[in-house]
Order: structure tokens, then sequence, then C-alpha cells
């Protein structure tokens, strides 16, 4: 049999897959520690309603707790959870005053204003379905504690998971300054993932480990932004790690171009990057560096950045810049209410509303007995209509999986377990195994269905596991709905938003590159962002502050770039109905890096001689030709402002690339 005919649709093979790596054991620890003792807290003070839901605010912020710096952490877990306490007063107070329709209108303009918002990025989009989450609580669980009570329980379930996380220091980081060791981690992952990329260069697997490079700046770059309460670091050790991962930029430069030329690397090459990152990982010494090898711009690149970088390791660091900038209140605007942003408000809005409909008409008609709460099926389709969880069909069967075996378990566990010591166990039991359950959606959804089965009972409703499932496999109904309706513009609006992003980042980093990175000739060098370096840095193309912008945009222009690879390859994991709307968009994509990594190969080269080859000149010529060809054909896709023509011009850094449709 053919290995075609084997071969399962995309939309099967998403659902079966799961995320590797180790047990984050730090993270199952706060989770023990977490939902089961503010759980006991609320019985201890004889408000078991509150304890339940501080139990569930920790919960939740369980669920966002990755693996990255404490700093990064609070805006992780503390922003969510503040929305969530805003949604709960919203649905309580809704709850108690307003009628029923008049509930479920509103319940789906805040699902519309909630699902534009998440379009902005993880954080957001997280707070995003804390809120409507909360707000079916607090309307569908009628609990005697007035809203702002409410709201305070679950902001001190969660503040306290966050607490664990600041004050806990991760398992074998003790060697030096625990604060700091998600940071160190990242850091260190940087100069791996540069070691790796050089190793691959001349092979198949580049292209790979280039995505892993980026992913790891990425990863670094978030974990040493969080926010802070001044605008530089303020201790020695903090401003050493700023300083290294500055200085990881311009080897991470000079490897992409390698990677980008494709001509085999001495093996020496890897060794200064990997002893990099061991400094970084052990807080000591960087130790000797291998000989030079310069007899090529790429190596001549490489071999300055790591001098600049060995020099950098030696100092205190310095007030070094991280190479982002700031988003524009108008700029979050347009991404959460441009056609990405408004097509998955929409969605939300149909999902969340029709589910608090449904679940309010099936209460009122006593469908559900003796169970007066209706807030399942809502918080259930919240769940099920966030495109970061994975595709649509994807995450239906994963929910309607795991929300039976999940309350088939509770069912077991009901019968035999002592009351509600038992129950309280259980809680921390499936609290420590949430960190280990998110790597598969279906595992996630079985954990927590256990888990607030527990809390509802322990709050003093009776087992209700066959009402949940029914329940579970309606709001499924509804999304799979909900997600198919044709709706007013294009669809595919969240998928050409974000190509549409890359394309103008990859422009923007394009245009500095051949109009701004002037070159004087010379020798190549590397200077940090404050100037400092080798001494004959300052002489080099364009100068400290032209090379720090030129990194604060490749950084942009890749990262907007892994977003657009995520949101084309859960759209193409869709089924066919909905898959077809993002028709080639992965070839804009490819192209689109190819851009990118030529624009790289350009500004190395340009530092080294000052000056563009034909060949260079060709292949920026080449891809910009693909990309206007592929614009006629899928229209859209490809958006208005990345280069698109060329005008003729000597192969020198004078070569000027125009912006057009």
């Amino acid at each position: 049999m053919s290995r075609s005919v084997l071969s399962l649709p995309p939309w099967i093979t998403h659902a079966l897959r799961a995320q590797r790596g180790p047990v984050p054991w730090a993270a199952v620890g706060r989770g023990a520690l977490a939902a089961g003792p503010v759980l006991v807290a609320g019985m201890a003070v004889g408000r078991t309603a509150l304890g339940v839901l501080a139990a569930i605010g920790a919960m939740l912020a369980g669920i966002n707790d990755r693996p990255g710096s404490r700093r990064a952490s609070v805006k992780r877990l503390g922003v969510p959870a503040l929305a969530g306490a805003v949604g709960l007063v919203v649905g309580t107070a809704a709850g108690e005053r307003v009628p029923p329709l008049a509930l479920t209108v509103l319940l789906t303009g805040l699902g519309l204003v909630a699902g534009c918002v998440s379009a902005v990025g993880p954080v957001a989009s997280a707070a995003g379905t804390q809120v409507l989450v909360a707000a079916a609580l607090g309307a569908g669980m009628p609990v005697p504690e007035p809203g702002w009570a409410r709201a305070l329980a679950f902001l001190a379930g969660a503040a306290w998971l966050l607490a664990l996380r600041l004050a806990l220091p991760t398992p074998g980081a003790l060697a030096g300054d625990f604060r700091f060791d998600g940071e160190r981690a990242a850091v260190a992952d940087v100069y791996d993932a540069i070691a790796r990329l050089l190793d691959a260069v001349g092979t198949a697997d580049a292209r790979t480990r280039r995505f892993a490079l980026t992913a790891a700046l990425d990863h670094a770059q978030d974990a040493l932004t969080g926010p802070r309460l001044r605008r530089w670091a303020s201790s020695a050790a903090e401003r050493r790690l700023h300083a290294q991962y500055a200085a990881a930029l311009p080897l991470a430069e000079a490897a992409t171009a390698l990677a980008w030329a494709g001509d085999p690397v001495p093996a020496r090459a890897a060794e200064g990057p990997r002893r990099l990152a061991a400094a970084v990982r052990d807080h000591a010494p960087t130790g000797p560096l291998p000989a030079p090898s310069r007899d090529a711009p790429g190596l001549r690149a490489l071999d300055d950045a790591l001098l600049h970088a060995a020099h950098t390791f030696d100092r205190d660091g310095g007030h070094r810049d991280l190479h982002t900038r700031r988003r524009t209140v108008r700029g979050l605007l347009h991404t959460a209410f441009g056609p990405g942003g408004r097509e998955y408000g929409l969605r939300v809005a149909l999902s969340f509303g029709a589910g608090a409909g449904t679940a309010q008409a099936l209460h009122h008609s006593h469908w559900y007995g003796q169970h007066a709460h209706w807030y399942w099926m809502p918080a259930t389709a919240v769940f099920l209509v966030k495109p970061d969880l994975g595709p649509l069909v994807s995450r239906v069967l994963c929910r309607a999986a795991g929300t039976v075996l999940g309350a088939l378990l509770f069912a077991a566990f009901a019968a035999v377990l002592p009351r509600p010591e038992g129950l309280v166990a259980l809680v921390a039991v499936c609290g420590a195994l949430v960190p280990v359950a998110t790597r598969h959606f279906a595992a996630q959804t079985a954990v927590v269905t256990v888990l607030v089965l527990a809390l509802v009972m322990v709050g003093g409703e009776p087992q209700a596991s066959v009402s949940r499932i029914a329940e579970t496999l309606l709001a499924c109904l509804i999304v799979l709905i909900a997600g198919h309706l044709p709706l007013p513009g294009r669809r595919g609006g969240q998928v050409r938003a974000r190509l549409a992003a890359a394309g103008e980042a990859a422009g923007a980093y394009l245009r500095h590159v051949l109009d701004g990175s002037g070159g004087h000739g010379g020798s190549s060098s590397h200077s940090g962002s404050d100037g400092s370096g080798p001494a004959d840095a300052r002489h080099a193309a364009g100068g400290p502050d032209d090379r720090a912008t030129r990194w604060t945009l490749r950084r942009e222009a890749y990262r907007a770039l892994a977003e657009a690879r995520t949101a084309i390859a859960l759209a193409a994991a869709e089924l066919p109905a909905l898959a077809r709307h993002s028709a080639g968009t992965d070839e804009v994509a490819v192209l689109l890096e190819r851009l990118v990594d030529t624009t790289t190969a350009c500004a190395v080269h340009l530092d080294d001689t000052g000056r563009l080859t034909p060949h260079l000149t060709e292949r920026l010529a080449e891809v910009l030709d693909e990309l206007a060809a592929r614009g006629e054909r899928v229209g859209d896709h490809v958006p208005r402002s990345h280069p698109a023509r060329r005008s003729a011009g000597p192969p020198s850094h004078s070569t000027r690339i125009h912006t057009g449709a």
C-alpha cells in the first residue's frame, strides 16, 4: 500500500499530535501548591464558595504558567487574572439584574470585544479567554457572595500561584542568582541555537534550525522585556544578561548569512557559540574561543561577533538595548479591529452568545434538573473557539474526547473518595498535572474537567458528569456551526493579517539595509548597541545606531514571519472547506523568508565590503519578482506595503528596491 493511502488528513494528524519535552517539575510543584491550598483556606474560614473561585483562579493561572522568566510571568499570569476579575464582576452584576434575553445580548457583545482584543497577542488572547469564562461563571454560578468578593477571591487564587512563581527557585538553579534563571536559560538557548544552525549550514536541516533560532530569540526577548518599575535593568546580573543577549544578535545575523550562502563552514565555527552558551548557563567565564577563519564575509562577521561577545561577557554590561519597539495604541487598535481581529471577534461572539443563550434556555426549562449552574456550555465554547489552541476540528475532537474521559474518571473517583478530603486531594493532584497536560488539548481538557467537577462538588453541587458531557457536545456543535458560517468580508482574515504584517516588516528591513546602511568599505567588525566593541567598529557600515536599528528591524521581520507561519499551519490543518481560504499563503511566506534571509546576507556583505555583489543583487531581484508574480495570482495575500518592484542599479549598496502594489 502506498504511503499516500496510509497518510491521514491534516485535521486528524493535528488532533493526534502532542508537544514533547522534559517534565516541568517546577510548574508541577507550583500547581500542587496552588488550587488545593486555597480551596482548603476557603473551607477553613467557612467561605467554601469563595475558596472554589480562588481555586478556579489558580487553575486558570496554572494553564498560563509556561516556561520563561519571572518578570515575563507577571504579565503572562497577572493580566489575564485581572481580566478574569473584571469578567466576574460584570457577569455577577448582569446575572443578578438582567433578564435572560438581554443577558445573552450583553454576553455576545462582550464576546465580540474580547475576541477582537485576543488578536493582539498571546497575553491578550489569554485575557480575552479569562474575561469570558469568568463572566459566564459570574452569571451562571449562583453564589451568595457579591461580585466584588468573588473577584477578590479569584484574584487571590491567581496571585497565590504568581507569588509561588516569583518566590520558588527552579530546580538546579540555585548556583547563581535564581531570580534570573529563566532569563539565563533563554539567553543560553539562543547561543545553542546559533551553534546548531552553524552545524547545519549546507544541509537540508538549515532551514529548520533557522526557525529554531528565531523561536529562541523570540523567547529570550520576551523573557528579558517583562514589566519593570524602572526603565533599565537595576542589578548587575540582569544588565549582564541583557548585554549577553545583545551580543548574540550579530552572531545570529552572521550565522543566518552563512546558512543562506549554503557553503560548508569549518566544524570549529560552532564551538564559539556553544562555549558562550555554557558560560551563560553556568554563570562562568567563556574560556578560550576557537581560532578565527576569515575566508568569507559571513565567517569574518562571525569571528568579529565572537570577539565582541567575549569582550561583552567580561564586562558589567551597561544599559543594553533589547532591540524591541513599543507597540503604539494605534497599532494595537488596528490589529484588534482590523480584518483578522473582526473575523475572530465575530466568531467568538457567535459561539459565546449562542452557548450562553442555549444554556439559559435549557436551565429555565428545567432540563438541568437539580443543577442550578449553566456556565459550563458558554465557558466550553470560549475554549473551543480559540485558534491558538489548534485548528477548529482538532479542538472540537480533543475537547469532546477530553471531557468524556474526564467526566468518566471523576465519576469513578467520586464513587470511592471520601468527602470533602478526597475531593480536595483530587484538586491538588489535578493542579499538579495541569502543566504537563497542556502539551495536548485533550489531556488538558480531561484534567481540567476532573478538577472543576471536584470543585463544584465541594461547593455543594451533586455529581454532574453526565450533564457536563451533554453540554460539552452541544458546545462543540455550536462552535462547529459558528466556525463555518459565512461572515461579512473575506475568509482567512487572521492569516492574511499576519502575512501582511510579515510583508511590512520584511519591506522595512530591506529598505533600511539598502537605503540606510551606507558602507565605507574596509574590514568587518561588530559594535554593541551602545557603540562599544573593537576599536575599528565605528568605521564599519552604518555605525552603532544604524546597527541597533537594523537588528531591531530584523528581529521584527523574523518574529512576524514566525507568527505568520504559525497561523498558516493552523489554517492548513482545518477541514477543506476552511483550509481553501488560505490556499497559497504558505508559498508567499516561503518567499518572504527568502527575502529576509537574503536581506540579512546583504547586510553582512555590506558591512564587509560596502558593496553588493552581482550575485546578491540577482538573488534579491529574483525573490522580489517572484513575490510580485505571486501577488498577481493570489491577490491581497501579498501585502501592498512589501517591496514588489525594483529599479535597476549598479551592484553596490546604492541599489534601490522600491515598494509598489
